[in-house]
């Protein structure tokens, strides 16, 4: 039976415990090749300074339970130049992918995209809890897409962040799979990086 995650509340229950009752997608995962059943990962306090978009727990995650769980994460926090302890204070930071649940493999072992349902569901309400966040990460090209309304690829995007800046920052994601974009495109460890570890710092700060 699917549980009405959609409706406007259900009684006693605040936002994040809303959408880990949420099973809106049960069928669905249960068709992939990976047969799981729904686990979405909220993650996010009012009013954060700090905002990470991006794209979907994986496989890890959604054993773990909690976000970036996983050498994905261990990498974007090295991008950050944050610790655990703060990347995880919900306080502070707040970690809204743009579909809680990992959505599953296809029969090749591929990842599946976001489903859109997820985002149609509850992303307004996520951002108007959140209100006015000073930063925002936007990492990969289903969160840009969203927050930014582009129709660029993500080199292209990444590489206008100083369109974005300070208030967005759009980033590759962070899994071993773009190392070899990196390895392509310098600029990002040499002038991005450098410029997102001090904006982070003085967001963190204030």
């Amino acid at each position: 039976m699917v549980l009405a995650a959609a409706e406007p509340k259900l009684r006693g229950m605040d936002l994040p415990d809303e959408i880990a009752a949420c099973r809106l997608c049960a069928d669905r995962f249960a068709a992939t090749a990976t047969g799981h059943a729904p686990r979405p990962v909220p993650w996010f306090g009012a009013t954060p300074r700090l905002l990470i978009a991006g794209q979907a727990p994986g496989l890890r995650v959604h054993e773990a339970g909690r976000p970036f769980a996983d050498p994905s994460g261990d990498r974007l926090r090295a991008w950050m130049g944050v610790d655990s302890a703060t990347f995880y204070d919900r306080t502070r930071v707040a970690i809204v992918p743009m579909a809680f649940c990992f959505p599953g493999y296809d029969a090749k072992g591929a990842d599946l995209p976001p489903p859109p349902l997820c985002a149609r569901t509850w992303r307004a309400r996520v951002m108007a809890t959140l209100g006015a966040v000073p930063l925002t990460l936007l990492i990969g090209g289903y969160a840009q897409r969203w927050h930014l309304g582009t129709r660029a690829g993500v080199t292209a995007t990444v590489a206008d962040w100083r369109a974005h800046a300070p208030r967005v920052f759009p980033l590759p994601h962070p899994s071993w799979r773009n190392t070899a974009w990196l390895k392509k495109n310098p600029w990002f460890e040499a002038d991005l990086l450098p410029a997102l570890r001090t904006r982070i710092a003085e967001v963190l700060a204030e």
